[in-house]
């Protein structure tokens, strides 16, 4: 049985990937922060599957060198999805930009050592968004220009971290050598495991459906469904024409956050609020709200990203983006319950 390190094993992410390895055969070692989380990661796990005794953690931390060496040992691949996220826009973009940039370089480096065949890393399409001023088509060759206005703090770590990444691939010893995929979802959506709802998606899924969302931003997206994302990581593994590439994985078109709230809406969820916030507004209040900050990039514009290349390859189709969202509205919705 082929066994795989998966960074960030209790995030939103991590859990689905957790899951899908699971299902696929395979053995997986996950990777937390701090050990005293696993019980419930056991206990949400097994709600969907009998582990059979496939799962194992250890302690990592994205700015600590210990214990990396030691927990590529046995493994065959890596899926490294451990990253910072945080809802609010930082006062110093490096609590962002070091331990995404530093993890990535951690996980390569023993990767490499430990002669892990291949790793697949979870970026994001917002390393893919060009001056962020603006609409854009993105596609496998389009980046981030970091130097630009608008660029988030979490864009750039995600950009430079991807950067460092295919860098290292690109100089390292070509004896052996470790091969690399990327995943670039866009926002993520679908039903949480674990029915933890402080990140960002599950806190708007949330303040939509109590209608603590009076108003929504003029913007539009390839939103992203996080069982489709656990997918193309683990197909990623061991895909021979995957290698060297990088991939969008998300919805076939792009969809508006107003779009989203009228599929609430039209499914019996009365409190979602469907009226759109001026941009003026939204770039003023931005100003003096870090949450907005974040987002000011994407204020009034349509970001188009490119699937078909992660359809040919994997034989993939997404999910249809209504089944998501009231996927998610149905999860976020019993998780309110037991809070």
């Amino acid at each position: 049985m082929k066994k795989v390190l998966l960074t960030g094993i209790s995030g939103y992410i991590g859990q689905h990937c957790a899951l899908e390895l699971l299902k696929h055969g395979y053995s997986v070692r996950g990777s937390l922060r701090n050990l005293s989380k696993k019980d419930s990661i056991i206990s949400d796990l097994s709600n969907e599957l009998d582990l059979k005794g496939n799962l194992e953690f250890c302690q990592l931390d994205l700015l600590k060198d210990d214990g990396w060496d030691d927990a590529m040992e046995g493994c065959d691949y890596v899926l490294h999805v451990a990253s910072p996220f945080i809802n609010k826009e930082p006062k110093d973009e490096n609590v962002y930009i070091r331990p995404a940039v530093e993890g990535t370089q951690r996980a390569l480096k023993s990767a490499k050592k430990a002669g892990i065949k291949r790793m697949v890393l979870t970026s994001s399409m917002v390393s893919m968004l060009g001056d962020a001023n603006q609409s854009i088509q993105m596609n496998q060759s389009t980046w981030t220009n970091t130097e630009a206005k608008n660029v988030s703090a979490y864009a750039k770590s995600k950009t430079l971290a991807e950067q460092s990444a295919w860098k290292f691939i690109k100089e390292q010893d070509k004896s052996n050598p470790l091969e690399l995929v990327v995943v670039n979802p866009g926002p993520v959506f679908g039903p949480t495991l674990s029915g933890d709802l402080t990140g960002a998606s599950m806190g708007m899924y949330r303040d939509l459906i109590s209608g603590k969302m009076p108003m929504l931003p003029q913007a539009a997206i390839n939103m992203s469904d996080v069982r489709d994302i656990a997918k193309i990581h683990v197909l990623a593994l061991e895909n021979k024409a995957a290698n060297g590439q990088r991939y969008i994985v998300a919805t076939e078109r792009a969809y508006s956050f107003q779009e989203m709230a009228q599929i609430m809406k039209n499914n019996g969820y009365d409190k979602v609020s469907t009226k759109l916030a001026p941009n003026f507004l939204l770039k003023f209040m931005a100003n003096f709200n870090r949450d907005l900050k974040s987002m000011l990039g994407f204020i009034g514009n349509t970001y188009t990203g490119d699937v078909g290349p992660t359809m040919k390859t994997f034989d993939w189709k997404p999910y249809e983006f209504e089944s998501t969202v009231l996927d998610t509205a149905k999860s976020v919705q019993e998780a309110m319950k037991k809070e």
